[in-house]
């Protein structure tokens, strides 16, 4: 009898153990697309279903005067209205419950805000011609984006924390998503007096190109301090910025995948703003599949217990695996 139940138990057991595990608060992956061409439409990189998230890249050219002008590369000419057909990809991506943003900034541009009028300004562009507001010139068509990405990485840092007040008020219109994407060191020397307003949903931050705070060489130590870091900040979640390869971060920082599945992600999915992983950018990982290697990474738990003198280890990743061996 006694032996009977041993058996019973060690084969339940791991089924109950799995049972205690809350889901993954984790809201998912995603990728920037637009800078590059050659990197496929914006429906084929969600039809991937390997990502949660899209930020369409970038406005890189507004404010001090300057007509707001986007760049996606080779994907359209904005001059031409060229632009518009994204509209259907937009809610095409939409329709699977994939948030799309339009990302301002970026690493190369021309970009200010001069004045707290200079952000007033852009919120009511960015409203009126690719969120909720109405444009007769709308550059993405009439498909309605989900929110702002704050890509900046050039200027002094002032006027940012305005704009996204000025977009936060739209939301009792229609909720205006919004998502920043500071380099690792911290604070950010752009972003930070934007992240302490703790309107940002989504806060991506690039663990690359940034040696002090990246991984390198097998060591995960720098970048598990920065992410402790920026888990203290006023962002509502953070995220795991990655390159998708090596040739997406000249300056380093590029973590295989099971490096990162097996030794950065235990480091840093204990927090409670632990959002997920993002991608730089779409071009590089359909190159290297990065995304399809971690598509399961926030779908589970792991862990491990004693009982009746047997060691029951469970991962469970995207898959269940168990093992049982004697203590």
């Amino acid at each position: 009898m006694a032996a009977s139940f041993k058996k019973v138990s060690v084969i339940l057991f791991p089924l109950f153990f799995i049972s205690l595990f809350k889901s993954s608060r984790a809201a998912g992956n995603g990728v920037y697309w637009g800078q590059n061409g050659n990197e496929g439409s914006l429906a084929d990189a969600c039809n991937t279903n390997n990502y949660k998230f899209v930020n369409i890249a970038f406005l890189s050219t507004f404010g001090n005067g300057q007509n707001p002008t986007l760049n996606l590369a080779g994907h359209c000419d904005p001059a031409s209205n060229g632009c518009t057909n994204f509209s259907k990809d937009i809610q095409t991506c939409q329709s699977k419950g994939i948030k799309v943003l339009l990302s301002i900034g970026g690493g190369t541009g021309s970009y200010s805000l001069y004045s707290s009028y200079d952000a007033s300004q852009l919120a009511n562009y960015l409203w009126n011609n690719f969120l909720g507001g109405t444009s007769s010139s709308r550059p993405l068509g009439d498909a309605v984006l989900d929110g702002i990405d704050f890509d900046i990485e050039a200027g002094d840092g002032q006027y940012w924390d305005e704009l996204a007040k000025a977009l936060d008020g739209f939301s009792s219109q229609k909720k205006v998503y919004l998502s920043a994407a500071p380099q690792c060191p911290y604070p950010d020397a752009h972003l930070d007096s934007a992240i302490k307003t703790g309107l940002f949903d989504y806060v991506w931050v690039q663990f690359y190109n940034n040696p002090q705070c990246q991984y390198s060489s097998g060591n995960t130590n720098n970048l598990v301090d920065a992410w402790n870091q920026w888990t203290s900040s006023q962002a509502k979640q953070v995220f795991l910025g990655v390159p998708a390869n090596d040739a997406a971060a000249p300056s380093g920082g590029f973590i295989p995948s099971d490096v990162l599945i097996s030794q950065v992600l235990p480091a840093v999915k204990g927090s409670a703003k632990y959002g997920g992983v993002m991608i730089w950018d779409r071009f590089n990982d359909g190159q290297s599949g990065y995304s399809n290697t971690i598509k399961g990474i926030n779908h589970g738990q792991s862990g491990s217990c004693k009982v009746n003198g047997l060691v029951i280890n469970i991962y469970f990743e995207g898959r269940l695996q168990h093992s049982i061996s004697p203590v």
